[in-house]
């Protein structure tokens, strides 16, 4: 359980501040908009109307005393920039801004952010790669030469366990879990036997995944 400030109470906001409650972290959110407050309260520890432009509005939250600080103010980017420069000055101890372009990105790293999240382009990256191939069933970038595909055995692959496919040595990929039927089996041994009707969760470089599914086509 972590202590964690949510600054902005746009729709990310709020499905950040969701998720977080859900896995049991003690809340703090702060809007200029009470009405964007109002809906989250049964889920939080405090909720504050206040402009975090403001220093003494920021100086108010006890900055130091959160694990962790957001800053989801997506539509004004000034704002965004002084409130994360403000909340490093006020000891901020892991600060994640929220932003819409790379540009936005460098300005926030460079004044104070620890991390910087591009929701609306993860998304829209994510749904680009599931909706271009016919074989992937979920896509998640770890890196820029790394991601985790969910993606159907090839034909060779079905009846064999995974050494004996040679999936690792031959195709440059690993398996990190099965699903089937929606349930997920995560860290297979190299015994498991590879089932036709499941998918499998393959970790691994672009070009090498691609080729993969090129022979699915």
């Amino acid at each position: 359980m972590k202590s964690i400030l949510i600054i902005g109470m746009g729709r990310f906001g709020r499905h950040l501040c969701k998720n977080l409650a859900e896995l049991g972290n003690q809340i703090m959110i702060v809007d200029e908009v009470e009405e964007n407050l109002e809906e989250m309260l049964p889920l939080v520890v405090s909720a504050k109307i206040g402009d975090c432009t403001n220093e003494n509005v920021l100086k108010s939250l006890g900055i130091a005393n959160f694990d962790l600080c957001f800053i989801c103010i997506g539509t004004n980017f000034q704002s965004s920039l002084e409130i994360t420069s403000l909340v490093k000055e006020l000891g901020g101890r892991y600060i994640i801004s929220k932003a819409n372009r790379d540009i936005h990105a460098k300005f926030l790293l460079r004044n104070g952010a620890d991390e910087v999240i591009y929701p609306d382009r993860d998304i829209a990256e994510k749904l680009a790669v599931r909706h271009s191939a016919n074989h992937v069933f979920d896509y998640i970038e770890l890196t820029d030469e790394y991601s985790i595909y969910e993606i159907p055995p090839l034909p060779q692959w079905v009846g064999k366990s995974l050494k004996e496919s040679g999936i690792r040595n031959r195709h440059n990929i690993s398996i990190l879990g099965t699903k089937r039927e929606g349930k997920a089996k995560l860290m297979p041994s190299p015994d498991y036997v590879i089932k036709g009707d499941e998918h499998l969760m393959a970790i691994g470089k672009k070009a090498d995944i691609d080729r993969i599914l090129k022979a699915l086509k």
